[in-house]
C-alpha cells in the first residue's frame, strides 16, 4: 500500500502562487499514475490534475487549465502541483492520490488505491 503525504498548502492572495508536494512511500510509486483532487466546503471532491506513470501524459480540469501544472519526480517519489494565478474559488483541501494503473484515465476517484490526508489551500480576494 502506497502512503501519501501532502505539503505546501497555505494562505495566499488572489493572483498568487503555491506549489504542493506529495511524497509517496514504497518502491512502486513510479509504476502508477498520480492525481490531485480538491474538495471545497459543502462541495463534492473534484478532479484537478493527473499525470501518468512516466510523466509523459497529463490531464487537467477545465477550471485550472493554463494555471496549474502537474509534474512528478520518480527518483524522489514525489508529485507536484504548481498553482499560479490563484483565484478565491480555488480554495479547498487538496488531496493527492495514487491510481491503480499506469495511465490513470479517465481519472475516476473510485479507481484510486491510496489517498493522502490533504493540505488546505486558501485564496483571499
Amino acid at each position: 500500500q502506497v502512503q501519501l503525504v501532502e505539503s505546501g498548502g497555505g494562505l495566499v492572495q488572489a493572483g498568487g502562487s503555491l506549489r504542493l508536494s506529495c511524497v509517496a512511500s514504497g518502491r512502486t510509486f513510479s509504476s502508477y499514475a498520480m492525481a490531485w483532487f480538491r474538495q471545497a466546503p459543502g462541495k463534492e471532491r473534484e478532479f484537478v490534475a493527473g499525470i501518468g506513470w512516466s510523466g509523459g501524459n497529463t490531464d487537467y480540469a477545465d477550471s485550472v487549465k493554463g494555471r496549474f501544472t502537474c509534474s512528478r519526480d520518480n527518483a524522489k517519489n514525489t508529485v507536484y502541483l504548481q498553482m499560479n494565478s490563484l483565484k478565491p474559488e480555488d480554495t479547498a483541501v487538496y488531496y493527492c492520490a495514487c491510481h491503480r494503473t499506469r495511465y490513470g484515465t479517465p481519472w475516476s476517484s473510485s479507481d484510486f488505491r491510496s489517498w493522502g490526508q490533504g493540505t488546505q489551500v486558501t485564496v483571499s480576494s
